[in-house]
């Protein structure tokens, strides 16, 4: 047998109050009795039965575990690659502090909430690079986050087709544990601006291979300037540049890969939502097996301690009625 827990205060203050009380209990009814001139010994009957229940309180409040049963416990998960852009327009302002330590922050709640599925991390603007390989390590991942910012890519610019491609072939690599096409899933995160020229096709792709695409869009449709070390940043004419979310080509995207479009912006956060659409898509099983489990009977020993309460109670003597 085993036990949910050991014996502790709560328990011991309950024996001690129990027998303190019970002493007194027993000291006065000894008196009454010697004072009616009756025998004490038919109230041993009653005072077993009290103790005898007290302890199968204790017992049950303990949880006793025993016997032998067995119990199937199945793995199931999903694939999931981040293409996260890093183009210079996701240092804009608009959504505070700027969208990228917004995306930072929300991809943080995003692995918290898929931590028994292997996540990845790609990174891209004109092109596209495998920061994190598909991994269970939250810690691992969570510090390449924390370390994004777009410095780390050439800013020529900013193409879907590259991080599309590059999640398609990653998620459709041999050695993934993971054989059904619908439990993989990429997530497209950016502002919008694709300048891309084989997006179509890299989408394409996608839709006949059946992996899952989510598309989150970040920013707002009257946009912010883009702070830089030597003030903001300026096109070729010398005009201060303005960028704004184009949820349009996001939402195409979503659309013709028969994926979802979620967006931030200045008055709503669509994680939350995101993160359930992505918890409804089917996990495949990866381990199934058997183990020997013993479950908790404390309700044998609650109803054996009930039993002798409601006996105590239909019990009665005719000198003392205690």
């Amino acid at each position: 047998m085993t036990w949910f827990k050991s014996i502790g205060i709560t328990e011991w203050v309950i024996i001690g109050v129990f027998i303190v009380a019970y002493g007194v209990y027993i000291g006065r009814l000894f008196i009454v009795s010697k004072r009616l001139n009756t025998t004490f010994r038919p109230l041993f009957f009653k005072i077993l039965l009290r103790t005898l229940a007290l302890t199968f309180l204790i017992i049950a409040l303990l949880g006793p575990s025993f016997g032998e049963t067995t119990k199937e416990v199945k793995s199931e998960g999903k694939d999931i690659y981040i293409a996260v852009d890093l183009s210079q327009s996701m240092n804009a302002f608009d959504i505070q502090p700027t969208r990228l330590e917004k995306i930072k922050f929300e991809l943080k709640n995003i692995v918290e909430a898929f931590s028994s599925d292997r996540i990845g991390l790609i990174i891209f603007s004109s092109e596209a690079f495998v920061q994190c390989p598909l991994t269970y390590d939250q810690s691992a991942l969570n510090l390449f986050i924390s370390t994004l910012n777009t410095g780390l890519v050439p800013n020529a610019g900013t193409d879907f087709g590259a991080p599309l491609r590059m999640a398609y072939d990653k998620l459709d690599e041999a050695e993934s544990p993971i054989t059904q096409q619908k439990a993989k899933i990429i997530l497209m995160i950016s502002d919008g601006e694709d300048f891309g020229d084989d997006t179509e096709d890299a989408a394409s792709q996608v839709v006949k291979s059946g992996v899952q695409l989510f598309a989150l869009g970040v920013g707002t449709e009257t946009g912010s300037k883009i702070r830089q070390s030597t003030g903001f940043k300026r096109d070729r004419e010398g005009q201060e540049v303005v960028t704004k979310l184009n949820s349009k080509s996001l939402r195409k995207l979503a659309v013709d890969t028969g994926g979802k479009y979620f967006e931030i912006n200045e008055n709503q956060n669509d994680v939350e939502r995101l993160i359930r659409a992505i918890n409804e898509v089917e996990g495949e099983i990866r381990d199934a097996r058997t183990i020997d489990a013993s479950a908790n009977k404390f309700y044998f020993f609650l109803l054996g301690a009930i039993v002798l309460l409601a006996l105590d109670a239909l019990i009665r003597r005719k000198t003392l009625r205690i």
